[in-house]
């Protein structure tokens, strides 16, 4: 096992310290919501309007570490989080995590973060969501280290890219879209579409950190 993959700090130790970073394993009350956001899910089962109200409440804490006061944050069409005006973000929530960060537009120009159970994905999914040399190199990576559901961990960098991707480009990315390359605590994904450039910044190839947090996987895609 290679400790240098295993971090106790969590998405901090994977973004600039221009961030600010909420997380926390427990849910609190829908009653958190602003009544904007309600609407937003009211048709959605308990559990669901927990983790929603959730990454919002980490959202906000996040955004007063920056000195911003509590705000509203709707979802966009594709369930994207609409943040401030001057502000880059992204949120997570999977089983027993749930994360914020955000920064200002003149520190960052996008960011994406996801986090998974450290947990295999069935065979048949993996399969989905693999491009190019993808498969040769999730076999090396596990008899590296067998602890590290590396599948999974492909899956994360791809959703923490496209998280990245949509707020520049308002368009979809498939997984097999985007070819990976895992390095150690580090990524590489590069397009396999036309990638415009945004701010003088070729979208073609976006770059990132993962990390084990706990029984958790982190992945955080950055661009600028």
């Amino acid at each position: 096992m290679d400790e240098r993959l295993y971090s106790p700090d969590g998405f901090r130790a994977l973004l600039p310290v221009t961030f600010a970073v909420e997380e926390t394993d427990k849910d609190v009350s829908e009653s958190e919501l602003f009544p904007e956001e309600k609407v937003q899910v009211m048709d959605a089962v308990r559990s669901r309007r927990r983790e929603f109200a959730t990454v919002r409440v980490c959202a906000r804490q996040a955004l007063g570490k920056l000195g911003w006061p509590p705000v509203s944050i709707l979802s966009g069409r594709r369930r994207e989080p609409i943040w401030p005006e001057g502000i880059v973000g992204s949120m997570t929530h999977c089983d027993g995590y749930r994360a914020a960060a955000v920064a200002s537009k003149t520190d960052a120009v996008a960011v994406g973060i996801d986090a998974e159970i450290n947990e295999p994905l069935p065979v048949e999914v993996v399969d989905l969501i693999m491009a190019g040399h993808e498969a040769q190199a999730l076999s090396i990576l596990a008899s590296s280290d067998p602890q590290i559901a590396w599948g999974r961990l492909l899956f994360s960098i791809k959703e923490s890219i496209y998280k990245a991707w949509y707020p520049l480009t308002a368009s979809w990315l498939d997984f097999a879209q985007c070819e990976v390359s895992i390095g150690a605590n580090t990524f590489t994904g590069r397009l396999c579409v036309p990638a415009p450039a945004v701010n003088g910044i070729d979208l073609s190839c976006i770059r990132g950190r993962w990390t084990v947090y706990r029984e958790h996987l982190l992945t955080a895609a950055l661009v600028g």
